[in-house]
């Protein structure tokens, strides 16, 4: 391009470029490049001289091109195909009236921080150093879809159309920040960003952290139904990070799905409002977290489904779960914070495929790793309690003796109450009518105490039960001791030898 060619804002630019000089079109620092339609010929620059620029501009010896620019309206499509652009691309605080189109791009480094956007396409672009989107207001959609990016920053950015009033038509679950198949080198960094649509993850591999600290996230069903998981407002199954995903004081409208998600580090959802009412608000199945934490965050409105999850240390306090869970095969070494068993053992019910035996002994588990022995005792007794509602009534019954008497093996002191009481009330009575003795001349001197115990021990004889016959009601009362004492011993071997198998 010829620079006769030129307008006089594009002659600035253009003079400018091989010395990496800034040209700033703005009034004022605080200027609102949203009303950049309205800027006149002064602050209009063509995209076809941006591109000439980028991909064959002139150069000066001694010096090191680059694009930086300020406040000015970008007409036609800056289209970079399959260009190789090795110069930095600063354009900021600028209007852009179409979408960018970078689809198989290279560049060293493109910053449209605080600039205006109908959209950006960038499938399979190649950013060597940086993409920053910081600030952006994006009517559409950022396509990045396979991209292979340094860093990319959306801090501050607004990505959709906003919500509409109340009784209005809501934006659908279009992804407005599409990343799938995208390997970022370091970071993702997206603070702040409010994304009116999906934003999503799939496949995408994050080698340091991704942050979305007070993001909000709004995402409604799609209503096309290709089945795109558009009630998702964050949809990142499979995604890979190298350290942690901050997510701290996160707000969504749409489900946040980590299914199959890589995080060795942290979780990060402390003060989150997590929010999809009738359906999964949080879904993290299959995946594998090194910590997962909800500390102070708002009660989950909709399903958590955590099954077939691997996590090290969860960190959920119990009044953030929601009224319906999918926790099968969940597995998880560390619970904070610490409260006791009972306080947990409510959530098992929640439970949508009804009793999982597997999710009481995990939580048996987590009590004893951090050594709370008798917290432990008191799932395993909640777990049998639990089992025994899916038995037979026979069954059932048996296992209300097991429970009344030694707590199905878990409480062996209940037995030897149970014992004293039992040995004290047969005591008195039969002190009170000693029993005639079978043969007068061989009995031993009568011991209503040992007598007792003859009748309530099946196995350990003093010699008094063959020695006397009760009569009457007492005879009665001495079936009763030693039926009972049979159940007391029965429940008893049964309780230990259950301890047993699980020590």
């Amino acid at each position: 391009m010829e620079i006769n060619d030129l307008t006089e804002a594009e002659r600035r630019v253009w003079e400018a470029f091989p010395r990496d000089e800034a040209v700033d079109f703005r009034e004022s620092p605080d200027e609102d490049p949203g009303a950049g339609a309205s800027w006149g010929p002064e602050r209009t620059v063509r995209a076809e001289v941006l591109r000439s620029l980028l991909l064959d501009g002139p150069s000066r010896e001694g010096e090191i091109a680059g694009l930086k620019v300020w406040g000015v309206r970008v007409t036609g499509q800056l289209n970079l195909k399959y260009g190789t652009v090795e110069h930095g691309i600063r354009l900021r605080s600028c209007y852009f009236e179409r979408t960018p189109e970078l689809y198989g791009a290279t560049v060293r480094a493109l910053v449209l921080s605080d600039s205006v956007l109908p959209g950006l396409s960038g499938g399979a672009l190649r950013a060597d150093l940086v993409l920053r989107l910081t600030c952006c207001r994006i009517a559409g959609a950022v396509r990045l879809p396979g991209a292979q990016v340094r860093a990319l920053f959306v801090n501050g950015a607004r990505l959709g159309s906003q919500v509409a009033p109340p009784g209005e038509e809501q934006p659908d679950g279009d992804p407005v920040l599409y990343l799938n198949h995208a390997v970022f080198g370091t970071d993702v960094w997206a603070v702040g960003l409010v994304a009116h649509g999906q934003v999503r993850l799939n496949d995408a591999s994050v080698g340091g952290q991704v942050n979305l600290d007070d993001a909000e996230l709004y995402a409604y069903p799609d209503r096309g139904g290709d089945g795109g998981g558009g009630d998702y407002a964050l949809h990142a199954e499979n995604v890979s990070v190298g350290s942690d995903l901050r997510a701290m004081r996160l707000r969504t409208r749409g489900g946040v799905n980590l299914s199959g998600a890589r995080i060795p580090r942290q979780l990060n959802l402390a003060y989150a409002r997590l929010s999809h009412p009738g359906g999964q608000a949080l879904r993290t199945s299959s995946a594998v977290i090194g910590e997962l934490w909800l500390r102070e965050a708002a009660p989950v409105e909709g399903m958590v489904n955590m099954r077939r999850a691997q996590i090290d240390v969860l960190h959920v306090p119990t009044g953030v779960w929601p009224g319906r869970l999918r926790l099968d095969g969940l597995g998880y070494r560390v619970l904070a914070p610490h409260v006791p068993p009972e306080e947990r053992l409510p959530l098992l019910e929640r439970e949508e495929t009804g009793y999982l035996p597997f999710a009481y002994e995990q939580l048996a588990a987590a009590y004893r790793t951090v050594g709370d022995e008798s917290g432990a005792r008191t799932v395993q007794l909640a777990k049998l309690r639990r089992h025994r509602r899916t038995l037979p009534r026979l069954a059932r019954f048996w296992g209300h003796l097991q429970d009344v008497t030694v707590g199905y093996g878990f409480r062996p002191l209940r037995a030897a109450g149970w014992l004293v009481a039992l040995l004290l009330v047969g005591s008195a009575a039969f002190a009170l009518e000693r029993p005639p003795p079978l043969k007068a001349d061989e009995a031993p001197g009568f011991n209503p105490v040992f007598f007792t115990l003859d009748l309530l021990l099946p196995i350990i004889g003093f010699g008094q039960e063959g020695a006397f016959a009760p009569q009457g009601w007492y005879q009665w009362l001495s079936y009763l001791l030693i039926v009972t004492g049979w159940i007391l011993a029965t429940t008893t071997a049964a309780g230990v030898s259950r301890s047993l198998r699980r020590q």
